[in-house]
């Protein structure tokens, strides 16, 4: 059996702060930074930096709790979701957007990226930061998966320039339609799609938790293909 045509490394972004690139087969494309759920840059997001790699995309994803705990894995029940809990609650703002910036500004200096076009993608945790990137930092597009918390912070929806899509889960014990409702009012008049999957839970696109569901993960993976494509190719 063949290995992998995508090639993964582990590279410093600043001092301290890290992140896994995967490259795809070509060795260059558009730069998309891949911003991790709370449980880490574990397996699944492993996985999904390579598979977005194999669509053309140089993919990061930054090590977002390393300076509490360096390149932590945790799973998704019991202890290593409290775990995770924790760690999503000792990350202040102020860390996260300075990550972001980093994180951003680190991809687009590579020099695998072509025409100098960068992304964001992230799931829960991550799509709260995607949309945070696509307010504060000079991304070209933005994808947010169940964005925990973007509607509370809607205060910053008048800053995002760059085209964005959403993907809610319609069965999503974290985030009500009334909150997706709001993200859509909010960035009204913008190049902006947002999808709602009826029958998906939240974590619908991880295939390693309990909520994951298929056809929603599929659909929805396509439809981010190709919004990115459109935007960053």
């Amino acid at each position: 059996m063949s290995t992998s045509p995508v090639r993964t490394q582990w590279v410093e972004l600043a001092p301290g702060f890290g992140g896994l690139l995967a490259l795809p087969p070509a060795g260059r494309g558009p730069g998309l930074v891949l911003f991790q759920e709370i449980f880490g840059v574990n397996a699944h997001i492993g996985a999904v930096a390579e598979q977005y790699a194999l669509d053309g995309f140089v993919v990061l994803a930054p090590d977002l709790f390393w300076r509490a705990r360096p390149r932590v894995q945790l799973g998704y029940e019991g202890a290593e979701r409290q775990q995770a809990i924790a760690l999503m609650q000792g990350y202040a703002a102020g860390e996260a957007l300075a990550d972001i910036t980093d994180a951003v500004a680190a991809l687009r200096a590579r020099p695998e990226v072509t025409a100098d076009k960068v992304g964001a993608l992230g799931y829960c945790m991550g799509g709260r930061l995607a949309y945070l990137a696509a307010a504060t930092t000079d991304v070209d597009a933005a994808v947010a998966y169940y964005g925990g918390g973007i509607h509370g912070q809607l205060d910053r929806a008048a800053a995002v320039r760059c085209p964005m899509q959403f993907h809610y889960a319609g069965r999503d014990e974290h985030i009500p339609p009334a909150a997706v409702q709001q993200v859509r009012e909010a960035m009204a008049g913008k190049t902006v799609e947002v999808h709602v999957y009826a029958q998906a839970q939240h974590g619908f696109n991880c295939w390693a938790r309990a909520a994951y569901d298929a056809p929603s993960a599929a659909l929805a993976h396509g439809r981010t293909l190709a919004f990115l494509a459109a935007a960053l190719f």
